[in-house]
């Protein structure tokens, strides 16, 4: 089993934390220290080592950070945890912050009249330090870089992580490490710059053609790597963790030292050398400077083609998709047949995963199985464990959020079912995220929107009915990598460019906090559109995902016929792509579920 249900929160032990940390701040003439979920590599999973704001705090959220004064502990959470936050911190010593409507400067210059705030300047961006400082411009409070404090009285750190790296195929990857590596550097030669600095995990796993196990649920490998302009690549990352096969694969164009090497590297290095400033942490950029070596602010340029996938890749991630598609088809026969009864949250999950095992090519899951029944489905990012564990009730929702890694790609799925009649409001807000997602898969768009463009779409059937959703419509997705890969992403935030080959998530949702959450999704992939009316250049998606939705909880009479016309060919892809691939009650129960509305 993959998934464990203990509960990694100790909202008990925070004022204790809280209170050694202000006191080890008083010892270094600190009024203030910046804790982020972050670690050197800013991906948005972290190993337990850097696992600081949960420690701190008890709030396990992908995203936030904590603002400790002497006086006031701000924990920063966006809208995906409003809830969650809540029950998992102590709310007499740590107060929520809804970010990013609060900025983190303009809450330092409302809450501090003056003082020097302490941050790691390896656990924050160049870009996010600039607009902290710019925000306390005439203020008496400034920023200053300084080595980790929570470390300090963390006594029982977990050691860094030591997993096994291992060799991703050309043939899921589409291309050589060499290929990559050769129009990277091309790309660097022609804008004059001599090197890259290149510290997220997926951008080496990317660039290389190979894949670890650094972090939980995503195949990754911690390390830092500098890319020349001639195509050559040095990687610092524990050697242990690289056998001869791997080793063979680099090649000898590819150098491996341990991380300790890399900063002496670096500060070798002979300029224009080009940093990310929105993924790289600020102490690349400081120490480079300091050497009077030219730091140029560029996009880490493996993200963009990264993010374009291969036929290769696309090919693979259709394969998996519909390997997980016949397990999810299978589980939901199962939960049809057995809900609600006495099943509790953890049983479901253990059962989806066991359906997913049965495929005899689960690598891992692609995060910890969202499964929140009744009230628990409003908590967007819920994690079921142990203690908040929920028993199925008659006549609820439940949302089912989950996926897996196999060899060959990512998954990423949410459905949400009714056990019983869950009541004519539930089905008037699942239809009408059930439409705005519909609207996003039949999109049609002019080359160069971005996913600010389209997010309206998923939004409008539940805003003309006041109602909204507190998060992205969609994130993009790696191929075997990491479940939210960047830059792509359909958001009011994104301004990227989308573009062919790129996958994304389409999941809006609609949240009842105490009562029911709503959430559905699909992965898609932008494709070029077929001509239409003067033959302009448009794009499209084409849809990954095959399994039914819950037709209990459709109000026909809402649907458009566009909609419904939607809605009848998706099912028949379903049947005719997964119905093959699975047999007796199941086949059956995919059948009656994929039936004309």
């Amino acid at each position: 089993m993959f998934q464990t249900f203990e509960s990694h929160a100790s909202p008990e032990q925070g004022p204790g934390r809280l209170a050694a940390l202000r006191a080890e701040l008083a010892r270094r003439g600190l009024a203030g220290f910046l804790v982020p979920r972050a670690d050197a590599h800013q991906g948005e999973y972290v190993a337990a080592r850097d696992e600081r704001l949960q420690w701190l705090t008890g709030f396990t959220g992908s995203a936030g950070f904590c603002i400790v004064l002497p006086d006031l502990a701000g924990v920063f959470i966006d809208g995906r945890y409003r809830t969650q936050v809540k029950a998992q911190v102590d709310l007499g010593h740590f107060t929520p912050v809804p970010w990013p409507e609060v900025k983190a400067g303009d809450w330092l210059r409302d809450h501090l009249a003056t003082g020097v705030v302490g941050f790691d300047p390896w656990l924050h961006t160049a870009d996010e330090i600039a607009r902290i400082r710019a925000a306390l411009e005439g203020t008496a409070v400034t920023l200053a870089a300084v080595e980790n404090v929570v470390d300090a009285i963390w006594p029982d750190q977990p050691a860094p992580p030591a997993g096994r790296v291992f060799v991703h195929p050309d043939s899921l990857a589409g291309d050589s490490h060499a290929a990559k590596r050769s129009r990277l550097a091309a790309e660097l030669r022609a804008a004059g710059e001599r090197a890259a600095v290149l510290t997220l995990p997926d951008s080496l796993c990317w660039l290389l053609n190979i894949r670890g196990a650094d972090v939980p649920r995503n195949p990754v490998v911690h390390g830092f790597a500098i890319l020349a302009d001639d195509g050559t690549v040095a990687l610092f990352s524990d050697p242990a963790k690289f056998d001869d096969a791997v080793r063979a694969h680099l090649g000898p164009e590819v150098t491996l030292a341990g991380p300790e090497a890399f900063l002496p590297a670096l500060l070798a290095l002979i300029g224009p050398v080009r940093v990310d400033k929105t993924t790289a942490p600020l102490a690349v950029s400081e120490e480079l400077r300091g050497r009077g070596i030219e730091v140029r602010w560029g996009d880490d340029p493996c993200r963009l083609p990264k993010a374009k996938k291969t036929a290769a890749e696309i090919a693979g991630m259709r394969a998996a998709h519909l390997r997980d598609g016949a397990a999810v088809v299978e589980f939901l026969c199962w939960l049809d047949r057995e809900a609600p009864g006495t099943l509790t949250e953890t049983q479901v999950v253990r059962a989806l995963e066991g359906f997913r095992r049965a495929t005899n090519a689960l690598h891992d899951i692609s995060f910890d199985t969202i499964c929140g029944s009744g009230p628990n489905g409003a908590i967007m990012h819920y994690r079921v464990t142990d203690q908040t564990d929920r028993a199925l009730q008659t006549d609820e929702l439940l949302l089912v959020d989950s996926g897996a890694q196999f060899a060959d790609g990512t998954t990423d799925i949410t459905r949400t079912v009714a056990l019983g009649d869950p009541g004519a409001e539930a089905r008037e807000c699942f239809t009408r995220v059930l439409r705005g997602m519909i609207a996003i898969s039949r999109a049609r768009w002019p080359v160069g929107l971005s996913g600010r463009d389209l997010d309206p779409l998923a939004r409008y059937p539940l805003w003309v009915t006041g109602r909204d959703f507190d998060h992205g419509t969609g994130h993009g997705v790696g191929a075997f990598l990491s479940v939210h890969e960047g830059p792509q992403r359909i958001s009011r935030l994104s301004e990227v460019p989308l573009e062919p080959g790129m996958i994304l998530s389409n999941e809006p949702g609609y949240y009842r906090e105490g009562a029911f959450g709503i959430r559905l999704e699909n992965l898609i992939v932008v494709q070029e559109a077929a001509p239409l009316g003067d033959n302009r250049r448009q794009l499209s998606f084409e849809t990954l995902t095959f399994v039914p939705f819950d037709r209990r909880l459709i109000l026909v009479e809402q649907l458009s016929a566009e909609e419904r016309s939607w809605l009848d060919d998706y099912h028949a892809e379903v049947l005719a792509t997964i119905g093959p691939r699975v047999s007796g009650a199941v086949a059956d129960w995919l059948t009656a579920a994929c039936a004309p509305l």
